[in-house]
């Protein structure tokens, strides 16, 4: 009887040794391809976790939309049906309206200080308000500053006017070009390269990384107007039923592992801009400053036309950010 209860024990043990030294698996969505450096910097947090967790947690990476588009992805997440998302922030705002300040034209003056303002006091609000909606934000990627790729060159705020360019959907884009005087329009990321072909659009914006990934200058593009008009966040959301099945003595390193990769993912961003510009260049497209000023006046008087106005503590918070980095 004492060897039977015996064997039974060493299996039991045996069983959940072997159970317990099973690595956590996560499924995380990335809507850019594995040509990106978005894509790299997710195989950075890969990576990053894998060695602070002596892959205890691993992370499996689907890029290129296979799981679906942004805000498809981020409802898996929050409703448990996917570990982790990742997505604009302005999708993000859907659920946290208060994020829409960050959707203004001219936020930041450099990447330092948007990156500090997420890792502090306006990454704290977001946290705070990410909760009720079943997920937690870990980190974030970036897409940076947007610029503007246009089929003729602008070189005045008066030479946006009429300009037909795609934007993102959301109000500070749209009060911006409106307020230069362009016409917004929208249009899935995907179809732009067609409808430059077509004369749908005459230009669209992004980090110019993705001008030259997406070869917008064989559909027509030849000038890059250097705007810089805002700054993209890509939050990465993970559901509270992935978390909770991270063990508490791992969620430090997990945490850290994570802002590790996004780290190194900023560097990645502006090693593939700093490449486009001289690719584009190399193919005859043109870069053009712009008087900033007369943009942001434009801008400024359109939102006060508007009554544009956001919740006094996230105005703070980003006021804070502003402060801390000149």
């Amino acid at each position: 009887m004492k060897k039977v209860l015996a064997a039974f024990l060493f299996l039991v043990l045996s069983v959940t040794s072997a159970y317990a030294a099973r690595p956590i698996r996560f499924t995380m969505s990335l809507g850019d391809n594995e040509q990106s450096n978005y894509y790299k910097g997710a195989m950075a947090i890969v990576e990053a976790v894998k060695e602070a967790t002596d892959g205890r947690i691993v992370i499996n990476v689907r890029a290129g939309g296979t799981l679906g588009g942004e805000a498809d992805t981020l409802d898996m997440a929050i409703q448990g049906d996917l570990d982790i998302a990742t997505c604009a922030n302005s999708v993000l705002a859907n659920y946290i309206p208060e994020m829409a300040i960050l959707d203004q034209a001219f936020l930041w003056d450099s990447q330092a200080q948007a990156n500090y303002a997420v890792m502090h006091e306006v990454g704290a609000l977001i946290a705070k308000k990410a909760e009720p909606h079943g997920i937690k934000v870990i980190g974030y990627l970036e897409s940076g500053f947007r610029d503007v790729f246009s089929k003729r060159p602008v070189e005045k705020i008066e030479d946006f006017n009429g300009l037909k360019i795609r934007t993102m959907q959301n109000q500070g884009q749209l009060q911006a070009f409106t307020s230069f005087g362009a016409n917004p329009i929208a249009l899935a990321a995907g179809e732009q390269f067609t409808a430059l072909q077509q004369g749908t659009i005459d230009a669209c914006e992004n980090a110019v990384s993705n001008c030259w990934i997406n070869k917008f200058y064989e559909a027509g593009v030849n000038s890059v107007i250097n705007t810089k008009h805002c700054f993209v966040y890509i939050p990465i959301c993970i559901s509270n039923n992935a978390w909770n099945r991270i063990p508490e003595e791992l969620r430090d390193k997990f945490l850290a592992a994570v802002q590790k990769g996004c780290e190194q993912q900023w560097e990645f961003l502006n090693e593939a801009n700093n490449e486009a510009i001289e690719l584009l260049k190399g193919v005859g497209v043109k870069f053009y400053d712009i008087d900033i000023a007369s943009l942001k006046a434009a801008y400024a008087e359109k939102q006060k036309a508007d009554g544009t106005s956001y919740d006094p503590e996230w105005v703070a918070a980003v006021e804070a950010a502003r402060a801390a980095v000149k």
